[in-house]
Order: structure tokens, then sequence, then C-alpha cells
């Protein structure tokens, strides 16, 4: 499946580069005194052409200043600590005080952490902010081993403890799973770097309330097809030749499938725009889609694990995870506040599901659990935008700030 995927990508590349040039001249000043409508619709044409395509490499976050206070500071990207299939990224600023750090727990889930910059670029002027910066599973050579759910949880843990005592926690979606697990792990050993607060934002702690398509999916195979049917080896070429993933070209397939006439609209607006030279709405839909397809493999044994452990068996709510083959004690966590997050109209994680961490940590004082549901938000919403900004992270800010 891999092979034929990258075989035909090959064979666009020199199309799409054609498209390119042919959109270049078109937009060539000496053209201008040539402009009609139909040379427009036709570099439109071009540029949809030269866009058909996804990317495999990380994005940049973008992230080259934030305002904290009123200075205007500038912003650098410093890979302070590096794993064979993950970063910790700080993004570092200087300021004149220190602030609460936070990692912010990215998904793996077929899209690199920069999904998350709007989180980032919020969460700055506030905060001392590292990420978990996931590595392409095809760019990490076999001689590194697997990655399975319990090393995802071994990176957070080392993270942290690379961060020190009083780091905060904030994960999203996919991970809260792993966020939560992590945060046990070190209270049962009592480890100094245990966090102070911890924050899942829209994640699939009890997936058997309100099953979404996504849990229903999940659930209509045995792992067995999963296997099957979705994991393919890394082709020649690549570093991680001969790896199993799980490859990000057909996770992006999933994620489109379930919203097909939006994306579809979107990029019919999108040729629109480009053809009515309505450049900053047209921008804004690239900006969107350059992230949205720019796709990361997962290891198949990380994918497998969490379909199975988080979707299938439902491990966590009914007390059956292990973590290196120890139980787990979610009751040892009582020195880490917990905030969850939800979102209204969150047909990937919904009501329900993350706030079943509130009861799993049984052992944390009522003043130190705090649970909000965003109205009028989907899954994304929840993180990023405009309600995010101005209606979900004061909470958030407020939870570390209390805490810290």
């Amino acid at each position: 499946m891999y092979l034929a995927y990258q075989t035909q990508a090959d064979l666009m590349e020199p199309v799409r580069f054609g498209a390119r040039l042919a959109r270049r001249m078109l937009d060539h000043p000496l053209m201008a005194a040539f402009e009609n409508r139909g040379l427009r619709h036709l570099a439109a044409a071009y540029e949809m052409v030269e866009r058909a395509g996804l990317s495999h490499g990380r994005p940049p976050f973008e992230i080259a200043s934030t305002l904290v206070g009123n200075r205007e500071l500038e912003v650098t990207e410093d890979p302070v600590y590096r794993l064979p299939f993950g970063t910790l990224l700080r993004f570092k600023k200087d300021v004149d005080v220190p602030q609460p750090r936070v990692l912010v727990v990215a998904p793996m889930s077929g899209h690199f952490a920069t999904l998350l910059a709007g989180t980032v670029r919020t969460l700055l002027p506030d905060h001392d902010v590292f990420i978990t910066d996931w590595h392409n599973a095809r760019d990490v050579s076999l001689e590194h081993g697997p990655f399975a759910f319990d090393d995802y949880v071994e990176h957070v843990i080392k993270f942290l403890e690379w961060m020190g005592p009083g780091a905060h926690l904030v994960a999203v979606c996919q991970p809260c799973v792993q966020a939560l697990v992590a945060a046990a792990v070190m209270a049962q050993e009592s480890n100094p770097a245990q966090p102070r607060s911890m924050t899942l934002m829209a994640g699939p702690i009890d997936c058997r309330i309100n099953p979404t398509k996504v849990n229903q999916l999940a659930q209509s195979k045995p792992i067995e097809w999963f296997e099957r049917n979705l994991i393919s080896r890394v082709p020649m070429g690549f570093e991680g030749s001969g790896r199993r993933v799980y490859p990000g070209f057909v996770q992006l397939s999933a994620f489109v499938s379930m919203n097909m006439t939006r994306h579809m609209k979107a990029h019919f607006e999108l040729y629109d725009n480009l053809a009515n030279g309505e450049a900053e709405k047209a921008q804004t839909a690239k900006t969107f889609y350059d992230e949205y397809f720019a796709v990361l493999d997962l290891a198949a044994e990380f994918y497998l694990e969490t379909v199975q452990y988080v979707f299938q068996e439902y491990r966590l709510p009914k007390g059956e995870l292990t973590y290196r083959g120890g139980k787990i004690d979610f009751g040892a966590i009582r020195r880490t506040a917990l905030l969850t997050v939800e979102g209204e109209r969150d047909d990937i994680c919904s009501l329900g599901q993350t706030v079943a961490a509130q009861e799993i940590c049984a052992n944390l004082r009522p003043h130190r659990k705090r649970h909000h549901m965003q109205a009028g938000v989907g899954h994304y919403g929840v993180f990023s935008g405009k309600k995010w900004a101005g209606q979900v992270y004061p909470l958030v800010k407020n939870h570390i700030l209390a805490s810290d």
C-alpha cells in the first residue's frame, strides 16, 4: 500500500512542478498587461494542481514573536532534549521574571505538533512553553527499535523530568490518556518532577460514553483487521525503510472522509478566491490546508495498541491498563490539580469522554478538580480559534496559576 502511494506521489511530482512553472509565468508582472478573467481562472487551476499533494515534513510553527505585557519579544524554537521518536521543543523568549513551565503534549494522530501552533501562540505570553515535537516514523531508523503505547508515556515522563519539578501538563486530544498515565506513574513513584497541574482537553478517556463515528469504527472490526488492512512498511529511500507504520496519508483520508462535503466546499471556495484575486481569503485557506495536508506516519505498535487499549477494550476506565507490565494506581494522583475541557459539538471526543478523568482521579480533593464544557465549539474549537483564546484559555491560565 505504501509503495503504491509513494509511486503515485513520485509520478505526480513532475505534473505539480509543471503547474508551478506555468502559474508563476502567469503571475509574472509582464503578464499584467494581458490580464483577463480567463487567465486568472487558468492561474487558479494551475495553483490547485500545484497544491494537489501531501507533505511529509514538519511545517514551521511560524511563531516569531509574542507580546508579554507591552513588550514584543522574539521567540525562537530551541530543541532542548532529543529522543529518537520525539524532541522536547522549547519556545524560548527573554522575559524579566520566571513564568510557569508548561509541557504541551501534542497528538500523534497523523499530523505534526504544528497543528497546535495556535494553542502555543495563545499560551506563550504567560508561560514558558515546551511541546512534544513528534518525529515522522518513516524517518526513524529501525535500529532505534519499536515505539509503542508505553514508549509514548515514557517520553512524556522523560520530558517532564528534563524540565524539572514544578512543570504543568496540557494534553490535547488522543494523548490525554498517555498524559494521565504518566501523571499516575510519576505519582506512584513519588517522582519529584510529577506535574503540578494537568489540563486534559477533548481526550478519549472513556470512549464508552456517547460513542462517536470514530469510536464506532474502532469497534466495528477486530484489531487483526486493522493490522492486516491499515499497516504497511515504509518503502526504500527513507531513513525508516522497512519500519511497519500506520501511514499518515491513510489517517488523513479517514479524517477527510468524515467531512468530505465541507472539504470539497472549502476547495471550491479557494479556487474562486484565487480566480477573483481575493488573496487574503485564499491565504487563510491555504495556511490551514498546508498544515492539514502535512502528514506524519505512526509506528504500527503505537497505533494498534492505542486502538486496542483505548477504543476497543476501554482499559483505562475499567482499571485494566498497565505500564511496563505493572498496575497503574490512578488514586496515587493527589498533588496534580486536574482540569478537563470538552466541546459541546465535538464529533471526535464527545461530551462525557474527557470528564471521566475526574472520577478516575478519585483521591484528588474536590477543590483540585474542575471541568469546563465550552458551548458552541467542535473538536478543534476546544484548543484553537477565538473561543479557545477568549473563553477556554482564561480558565486554563487560572488553573495553572492557582497550582503553580
